[in-house]
């Protein structure tokens, strides 16, 4: 069995919780996880022990999530991509490839447009910055203006069949147990404090802060788009529209699955992610 490791990186002063495993002569691999009651642990429990044979896999908490600090400014999606620079400066990687689910595909898809030295690959799982759709329109708008997500936080966290049923809205099917207590035991962790706050500056009236649909055709970095054919969360027509716009790009639609692939498919997904890799 693969040995996971935890681990704290100080980021020029923001205490950054990570899990690792591989041998540190192994190619790097940095997996981004999404936001809400998300972690490294809840995405890519399956994802790191499956690559960690090939590669140096490192999954980190970001600021807010997990086991890591509060964020130390403003939450953003420019903060998560300039805190990316920041601890792959702490755990002294150049250059990696980058995974990124939801939120954190959005992180890894920014910082990549930045600095596209840094990054071998890039993969792309259910992505944020690939349209400015706001889900659930103007109602969608409201709720994050309306301080709703941490009365959801604090109404799920009280009730592991409230989490189970949030679950059933984002993946296909029924949620396994042990997704469903790893999910309860996140939310009873924290108060939805950061990703309310994240809402709060990438949602606006007219769409989503964030697109980086524009900036599509200039991505030099190849590109592996993931995503569940099923997702109710991230229109899978922004997976197929990227995957005609980025210059060297391969695009992949999970069958029978929704908004998190690692754990609703999690064979399929790593076969993908290690081949491309």
């Amino acid at each position: 069995m693969t040995d996971v490791v935890s681990t704290v990186a100080n980021c020029a002063g923001l205490k950054v919780h990570y899990r690792s495993a591989g041998t540190p002569e192994n190619p790097p691999v940095v997996l981004l996880h999404g936001g809400g009651f998300d972690s490294a642990g809840l995405s890519w429990k399956h994802t790191i022990p499956a690559l960690a044979d090939d590669f140096r896999v490192i999954a980190p908490d970001l600021p807010g999530y997990g086991g890591s600090d509060p964020p130390d400014a403003s939450v953003s999606m420019e903060y998560y991509v300039s805190v990316l620079g920041r601890f792959l400066d702490a755990v002294a990687i150049d250059t990696t490839a980058l995974i990124g689910i939801s939120m954190g595909g959005g992180i890894a898809l920014g910082f990549a447009l930045d600095d596209p030295d840094r990054v071998s690959k890039l993969v792309l799982v259910d992505s944020y910055g690939l349209g400015g759709t706001v889900p659930g329109g103007p109602l969608g708008y409201a709720f994050t203006r309306l301080g709703l997500t941490g009365l959801t936080f604090s109404l799920l966290s009280r009730s592991r069949t409230m989490t189970a049923l949030a679950l059933r809205s984002v993946i296909e099917g029924k949620p396994d147990d042990v997704l469903v207590s790893e999910a309860f035991a996140g939310l009873r962790r924290h108060d939805g404090t950061t990703w309310d706050a994240f809402q709060k500056n990438e949602v606006g009236p007219w769409g989503l802060r964030t697109n980086y649909i524009g900036r599509l055709p200039d991505l030099a970095v190849p590109t592996l788009v993931v995503h569940g054919e099923h997702d109710p969360i991230v229109p899978v027509s922004w997976a197929v529209r990227a995957g005609t716009l980025i210059p060297d790009v391969k695009a992949r639609l999970i069958p029978n699955c929704g908004h998190m692939p690692p754990r609703e498919k999690p064979t399929e997904f790593n076969e993908l992610v290690r081949e491309f890799c």
